[in-house]
């Protein structure tokens, strides 16, 4: 599970940063999004939520990773999750922009809990 949890990383980091990335340029240049880019935000945010499951289940399993700031990371991203689905509304108004915004902060705290395993 361990290996998954440091593999899975990458594939949450590069799906969260490219969706992202692709929002945020939509949103810029005031495009609509196509259908994808809302498969592709969810396959981000699965992504990602895989990524902190297997964080808990390491956790739950007494395998820490020696260091409190990586699972504050952890945290922080499952109430980010949170906070999305309570302004879903509001987020829904320049879904592009928002969701490309709210990736990239995710990819960001993903970055910030990989840099304090070691």
């Amino acid at each position: 599970m361990r290996a998954f949890h440091q593999s899975w990383f990458w594939v949450a980091v590069a799906t969260t940063g490219v969706v992202g990335l692709w929002g945020l340029l939509l949103g810029l240049t005031k495009r609509p999004a196509p259908r994808l880019f809302f498969h592709a935000r969810w396959v981000a945010f699965g992504a990602m939520a895989i990524q902190v499951g297997a964080g808990l289940i390491l956790y739950s399993r007494g395998m820490r990773s020696g260091n409190d700031f990586h699972i504050f990371y952890g945290i922080v991203i499952a109430f980010v999750f949170a906070f999305a689905y309570i302004y879903r509304a509001a987020l829904a108004r320049r879904p592009e922009l928002g969701y490309g915004l709210l990736l990239l902060f995710i990819m960001g705290l993903g970055f910030r809990a990989w840099s304090n395993v070691f």
